[in-house]
């Protein structure tokens, strides 16, 4: 498996140029995946056996940064089945054949959603509004609402959690895979945004939609949990959400040099590019920029290699995201401040891209949560009834 044979040129160059009328539109990206699907990137976590690349989280880094440069809608969207997939794959080469499913239908060509956040609910994977009631074969039935479901018009298998709070040793959150031609299954027409409008994250209505018992993976006490599912799926997001505003942070920052080249400054009368404060701000996001690459493949690199981090672990993961997404945020804006009054016009791809940074803002984790579970690795909890 090369980079090429999975993300060429020429694909890249066919996504890249589609982005702008997905976003003036608000349609879904089936182009780019029926695209991506053939070249074999959604088998990108499939091993070799069962026909995919085998690829491990660092080399997955690499190519969504390089696909959000192109489409960064694409990009989010495709790193639901990619979440999947990956968390899968781990699970499986440490013996644990739960998610084993998942690789052999990935290969089959099924997407994969991921259906697990709520709104109003911050406890994310260790809590959930929605009901799990079981069933006497082992099943569960699921009822209530997701939001944010990327790629709600192509996901054919969906991930998600409920909460079980009628069983003998309940509560219990229960981890499940559904069908999308499930009856009980259904998705709001309700994705109108500033940004990433290409990825169609529609609401996800579950009204008693059946997880058969051999596509329930999971039941464990809500809370904190050290499960290798909650570690896989927690590393495999907070990771590959970062490369996706890297890429775009990528992306604006090329906008950016281009533009200072191609404007020239009446009082100056020479181009942007040699303007001290042009060069200074463009330098200034190039720096910042410059860092998240290794700390991305750094600690990509780590889950490959189980690396012990222990108690750090979530802390660590979480900080990259708040990082990445904060430092794009910034290269984008600077970028902007480069590009001038051209990138506030519809249509422009800076002023795109300014858009879509901002949905970092409102996945997880939360600048709020990052700090506190970082105060928590470095600190330890707050006793209960301590005041604060």
């Amino acid at each position: 498996m090369t980079a090429d044979s999975l993300l060429s040129a020429d694909l890249l160059a066919r996504i890249h140029s589609r982005a702008s009328g997905h976003d003036r539109e608000n349609t879904f990206f089936d182009d780019d995946l029926a695209e991506l699907a053939a070249a074999g990137y959604l088998r990108l976590f499939v091993p070799v056996a069962l026909g995919g690349s085998g690829a491990t989280l660092e080399t997955a880094v690499a190519l969504q940064r390089r696909l959000a440069a192109a489409a960064p809608a694409t990009a989010l969207a495709v790193n639901m089945h990619l979440v999947w997939t990956a968390v899968a794959a781990r699970l499986s080469a440490h013996g644990d054949d739960s998610l084993d499913f998942v690789l052999r239908e990935a290969a089959d060509g099924e997407v994969f959603g991921f259906g697990i956040s709520e709104a109003g609910n911050d406890l994310m994977l260790f809590g959930s509004t929605t009901a799990a009631v079981p069933e006497p074969d082992g099943g569960y039935r699921f009822t209530g609402r997701k939001i944010f479901t990327s790629m709600s018009p192509a996901w054919t298998r969906l991930g998600t959690m409920g909460l079980d709070s009628t069983s003998a040793d309940a509560p219990k959150i229960v981890y499940a895979f559904l069908d999308r031609g499930d009856p009980g299954v259904s998705a709001l027409d309700d994705w109108d945004t500033l940004g990433m409008r290409a990825s169609q994250s529609r609401t996800t209505v579950f009204d008693g939609a059946r997880a058969s018992a051999d596509r329930v993976v999971r039941r464990f006490a809500p809370g904190p949990h050290a499960d290798p599912l909650v570690f896989g799926i927690f590393a495999a997001f907070e990771i590959l959400l970062s490369s996706v505003y890297t890429g775009i942070a990528d992306r604006a920052l090329e906008l950016a040099v281009t533009a200072a080249h191609r404007r020239t400054s009446a009082k100056l009368g020479r181009p942007l590019a040699h303007d001290p404060d042009v060069r200074r701000r463009i330098a200034s996001a190039a720096i910042a920029l410059d860092a998240l690459g290794p700390q991305l493949t750094g600690l990509a690199r780590d889950v490959d290699s189980d690396v012990d981090h222990g108690a750090f672990w979530f802390a660590r993961l979480s900080a990259l995201k708040v990082r990445a997404t904060e430092t794009a945020k910034d290269v984008v804006e600077a970028s902007v401040r480069v590009a001038g009054g051209s990138s506030y016009f519809a249509g422009d791809e800076l002023g795109r891209l300014y858009r879509d940074v901002l949905a970092g803002l409102f996945q997880p984790s939360s600048d709020d949560s990052a700090h506190g579970t970082m105060a928590t690795a470095w600190l330890g909890p707050v006793p209960d009834g301590a005041p604060g």
